[in-house]
């Protein structure tokens, strides 16, 4: 048996009134995010609970250096209460408490704070704020891309037989879809996949002659990283689209590194999307210039394609 407190307590034991402690409640709302949880039920505690519940709302940033003791002595309230406090929001106890509140607090200040929403002029519409994060974003990629690295990219892709595309995420998946869509034209089987099971099924089937594209803005997924080594290992060639120093700039045999800072206006479209996208055109655009000929006779019989089906003999947005 151990002699910290703050585990001892942490078991089904009746408090200093005789009522015994709740086991931990599995499942519960504050599972995944103790805020929501602490708000959901603010007012809804019991009596002793609710002082705990007040003292956290008003000293979130302190909890992380309190002991189980420290916290109770604040709210003048005994430890077995605490445990039941942490506990109705869905954890197992103190501990597990003070870690998810620690995670949910790291990634949620910058939506917690009162400066979420800069100071703009009146005359920087939307339209301005988006088109000005799209100038600096590609910007700063003029200034970082290497010529080489696209060079390798789009000598692969001119000799392969097929690529899948695969982005994991909301950004990144509608980036590899774009991708699919852009080179399937030129000629190239072109096939995209965001599910992270599926990703790592379609990597496996990939061999030599064939290419595995990947975008990630983080370049950590382990989904992404896994299906890199995957396809690496049986012989298929990898691109990536991502940050230099991470796992996947690491993994990809041509990597294209990019790194491109978010715009802290949290209601804005994450900055990385364009500079990828750009990326992902100018290949289109050089393998599509490379190799004219088949490119020219893909793009008319898919031309010749649409107008039997609707007619149409104008100017089309062929290239979309």
């Amino acid at each position: 048996m151990t002699n910290d407190p703050e585990v001892t307590f942490e078991t089904e034991t009746p408090d200093a009134a005789g009522t015994p402690m709740r086991p931990p409640q599995k499942g519960g709302p504050g599972v995944f995010d103790v805020l929501s949880a602490l708000n959901n039920l603010d007012g809804n505690f019991a009596a002793q609970e609710q002082r705990v519940a007040t003292y956290v709302k008003n000293h979130l940033d302190a909890i992380s250096n309190m002991t189980i003791g420290d916290l109770a002595d604040h709210c003048e309230v005994s430890k077995p209460t605490v445990i039941r406090f942490c506990r109705s929001l869905g954890c197992s106890g103190f501990r597990d408490f003070k870690l998810r509140l620690v995670q949910n607090l790291a990634v949620s200040a910058q939506y917690m704070s009162a400066n979420t929403i800069p100071d703009v002029p009146d005359t920087n519409t939307a339209i301005d704020q988006v088109i000005g994060a799209l100038y600096a974003s590609v910007d700063t990629l003029r200034k970082q891309v290497e010529t080489d690295m696209l060079d390798a990219a789009k000598d692969v892709i001119l000799n392969t037989r097929q690529i899948l595309f695969a982005g994991i995420g909301g950004g990144s998946s509608m980036i590899t879809q774009e991708a699919a869509n852009r080179f399937f034209r030129l000629g190239i089987p072109s096939f995209h996949v965001s599910d992270s099971y599926l990703l790592q099924m379609r990597a496996a089937t990939l061999g030599p002659g064939a290419t595995l594209f990947l975008v990630s803005a983080s370049g950590e997924a382990d989904a992404i990283v896994g299906a890199a080594e995957i396809a690496n290992g049986y012989g298929a060639t990898t691109i990536c689209i991502t940050k230099p120093g991470t796992r996947l700039a690491a993994a990809a045999k041509v990597p294209v590194l990019i790194d491109v800072p978010e715009d802290r206006a949290i209601f804005k479209p994450t900055a990385s999307r364009y500079v990828h996208l750009v990326v992902i055109d100018a290949l289109a655009t050089a393998v599509a210039q490379e190799s004219a000929d088949t490119t020219k006779e893909n793009l008319r019989r898919i031309r010749a394609s649409l107008t039997a089906y609707h007619g149409r003999t104008g100017p089309q947005p062929l290239g979309d």
